[in-house]
């Protein structure tokens, strides 16, 4: 070990050395220089701990206890941050969940960037290198991003696997919803259409995305279609193409009522794939909900099946969605009323109808919307004896699990707007989304925190960059975790 010696020739002279002990012997390694005040002692004794440093990898940034030498702040320039502490977490997850098997850095620092903060992929090249020290050159991102298209595949397999091993996913229970992201813009083209828009945004060309989850929430796949594209016409040609791929025997799709259509049923039953969909009650005969009516309790956790063209229909009830459904039905149709007392309006509402230009209480319409009040209704094909109506229930509701994922994707990851113009741009950035929200979502279901909780957490623990003013030289402190912060580590296994 190399130490520090300081020879006092006289009250205002001293020697500053660089010594090691060897067969017993003090071995003189650097005479670093003589100071003759405590400014030039105190500059020598940095150079001699940067000396040290450099040929033995010792670093004296605090108090050596045993040569009696300190580092002085005072010699050092604060430059600014790091968060290394964060970008090592996420680097981390992403080998664990296995997507350095894409073998791509700059797409999975972007990816990093895109959960820690959101921006166009040029300011995410910039803020990684003030963020992290990370440099990435924007030509090599024009150059390499249009052949990053094809590692789609390869990241859907990699987040399917890994959802096999980790969440016990095993093809029997895959649910499936759609949503529609827009653009900053009004100009469509082959992808980007006017469509009914989720997020109110119906003057605005969108694209469709499906996205197929766990029943955890855990992403398996996706897909993109244009933005007119009708969502019920979606869920065939991809869940076709994920048993395909995949070589799937059983399975079984959960979906809300947008999806269902005889169509769809006819073609989810030559599949031969099992399905649990939301049912519109409003939309059934008049003859079926005479028959709900009079089969079905009036009370909590009470369940029917009745058997019909599109599978079993499983009803049940509860006072709570009973009070809701009234509440609703009294509110709309108090605004039929006043519609029908101030014709000058002339607005379509749910509970009037129109003859002969004279707007009027569609009677028949209440007495019907009265007979289902407190009910809800899906259709499946499954058996009861394989699957009973409270089990057929409880899945469905699982479904809120998918809408767990298109918020993270919309609000914390920001996928939409998006600010591209055309298709291979457009499906890069939902490539990257896609990778951000397996692992925002890993994180969360580990945690049970948001993932702009952890992130939060995580950029607390700080890198201060330090400049020793005499030699030049960058200095690192890392900041010590915090209880919060090991609970996290803990959780998602990196705690060593």
């Amino acid at each position: 070990m190399y130490k520090i010696r300081q020879i006092k020739y006289s009250e205002s002279s001293v020697s500053i050395q660089v010594y090691k002990i060897e067969n017993r012997k003090r071995v003189i390694v650097r005479h670093i220089g003589t100071a003759r005040n405590e400014q030039e002692k105190s500059d020598l004794l940095v150079l001699a701990n940067d000396f040290i440093e450099k040929i033995s990898k010792q670093l004296f940034l605090f108090e050596d206890q045993q040569a009696g030498n300190v580092f002085y702040i005072r010699q050092t320039e604060f430059i600014g941050v790091h968060y290394t502490f964060l970008y090592d977490v996420l680097s981390k997850i992403i080998l664990a969940i296995g997507f350095d098997k894409l073998n791509n850095t700059l797409l999975l620092d972007l990816v990093i960037m895109r959960i820690m903060e959101p921006a166009s992929k040029l300011r995410s090249i910039a803020l990684l290198e003030e963020y992290f020290g990370i440099k990435h050159r924007r030509q090599n991102y024009y150059k390499t991003a249009p052949e990053w298209l094809k590692l789609k595949s390869k990241a859907e397999g990699i987040a399917l696997a890994f959802a096999r091993k980790h969440y016990a996913f095993n093809y029997d229970l895959l649910f499936y919803d759609v949503t529609t992201l827009y653009f900053e813009t009004f100009e469509e083209d082959e992808l980007r259409k006017n469509g009914f828009s989720k997020d109110n945004k119906f003057q605005q060309p969108q694209i469709l995305v499906a996205l197929m989850v766990s029943k955890e929430g855990f992403p398996i796949a996706y897909e993109v279609f244009a933005g007119n594209t009708f969502e019920g016409h979606t869920i065939i040609p991809v869940v076709k193409s994920f048993i395909l791929k995949n070589k799937v025997k059983n399975f079984t799709v959960v979906a809300d009522a947008a999806m269902i259509s005889t169509e769809n049923i006819e073609a989810l039953r030559e599949n031969d794939i099992s399905y649990i969909v939301g049912a519109r009650l409003g939309n059934l005969s008049h003859e079926l909900i005479e028959a709900i009516d009079k089969s079905i309790l009036r009370e909590d956790g009470k369940s029917i099946r009745i058997k019909t063209d599109k599978g079993y229909l499983v009803c049940s009830y509860s006072t709570v969605r009973y009070r809701k459904d009234k509440y609703e039905m009294e509110k709309q149709i108090e605004n039929a009323k006043y519609i029908i007392e101030n014709p000058s309006k002339n607005k379509k509402l749910k509970f009037t109808t129109t003859k002969e230009e004279i707007i009027a209480l569609n009677q028949k319409l209440i007495d019907k919307t009265q007979k289902i009040l407190g009910i809800k209704g899906y259709y499946t094909n499954i058996e009861e004896s394989l699957l009973s109506n409270d089990t057929i229930i409880e899945r469905y509701h699982e479904l809120f699990r998918i809408e767990q994922a298109f918020r993270i994707a919309k609000s914390d990851l920001q996928t939409r707007p998006i600010f591209h113009y055309k298709e291979e741009p457009i499906k890069l950035h939902l490539l990257i989304c896609f990778t951000a929200l397996v692992i925002s979502k890993h994180i969360e279901l580990q945690t049970n925190k948001s993932i702009r909780k952890c992130i939060h957490e995580c950029k607390r623990i700080t890198t201060a960059r330090l400049k020793n003013k005499i030699t030049g030289k960058e200095i690192k402190i890392k900041a010590n975790l915090n209880p919060v912060i090991m609970e996290i580590l803990r959780k998602i296994n990196l705690l060593t």
